[in-house]
């Protein structure tokens, strides 16, 4: 278990950090019960080893005019790794596509794609994506609402898993 690197200290701050990621080293000290210096190494050293991949803000899609959030599973026609690798770069280079996952099972990746209106969305279904390389099926879901969207890892079940094999 690769937090086992992690004391109980490194996964308090993971888990503020993750939580509201702006607070300032003194706040983030304060929370975690260590002094500011020693905090901040801390967070230097997660940071480098890449526990923490970045800070973003939490961005409200449909106030900035994103009305449309779709899924989309794809099937592809060959699932050798180069072609696998292929679609996976192709996502990369597709602004809709927020989101790329290869599956195990019937399909082979789930998109989650935002756009500012249906039309749009399907342009970017027929244009691009059912029209690229290797692509063999699409079938895509719109979003109704959403009902949780929780960025992250739940730290309490790892507190609670490391008690158990304490």
């Amino acid at each position: 278990m690769q937090n086992a690197k992690l004391d109980p200290i490194d996964r308090k701050i993971l888990a503020e950090l993750q939580s509201d990621g702006r607070m300032t080293n003194v706040e983030l000290a304060k929370r975690v019960g260590i002094s500011a210096p020693p905090c901040l190494r801390r967070v230097r050293t997660l940071e480098e080893a890449g526990f923490i991949k970045g800070y973003h803000a939490e961005v409200d899609a449909r106030e900035l005019g994103f009305e449309v959030q779709v899924f989309a599973m794809v099937g592809l026609a060959s699932q050798a790794e180069a072609d696998l690798v292929a679609f996976e770069e192709r996502c990369k280079d597709w602004p809709l596509v927020r989101e790329c996952h290869m599956l195990n099972g019937e399909i082979d990746f789930i998109l989650k794609c935002v756009a500012p209106d249906l039309s749009s969305f399907q342009s970017f279904l027929t244009g691009e994506l059912t029209s690229a390389p290797n692509v063999a099926s699409v079938r895509t879901s719109l979003v109704i609402r959403v009902a949780k969207d929780t960025p992250g890892v739940p730290f309490d079940v790892i507190e609670d898993r490391l008690a158990q094999t304490a």
